[in-house]
């Protein structure tokens, strides 16, 4: 079975937990859906590419999502999340993934 790849699966945590934020109107359901997607990201990042760019690139998960909250004021909520997962995709491809 082929393997997601971790850039795929932390901008789905990113984009999918303010989903079922937004739609259950449930925070901490999102936040389950946010932290597990981080938590599975984060083994990938970990065995792909070592302990110092797996922590590097939570702290980019963590920094995105929170940084999408301020940008969320000014371009709106959809396009502030999807700009953080882009990110964050863009960051764990070039460090973990590309790689192989």
């Amino acid at each position: 079975m082929a393997k997601v790849p971790s850039s795929v699966v932390a901008a789905s945590g990113l984009v999918g937990g303010y989903g079922v934020a937004r739609w259950t109107r449930k925070r901490q359901l999102g936040g389950v859906v946010l932290a597990v997607a981080g938590a599975a990201a984060a083994q990938q990042w970990r065995e792909r590419a070592g302990g110092r760019a797996a922590g590097a690139l939570s702290v980019a998960y963590v920094a995105a999502f929170a940084g999408s909250h301020p940008l969320a004021r000014k371009v709106g909520a959809w396009p502030a999340v999807f700009g953080a997962a882009g990110a964050v995709a863009l960051a764990s491809w070039a460090v973990a993934d590309r790689r192989g």
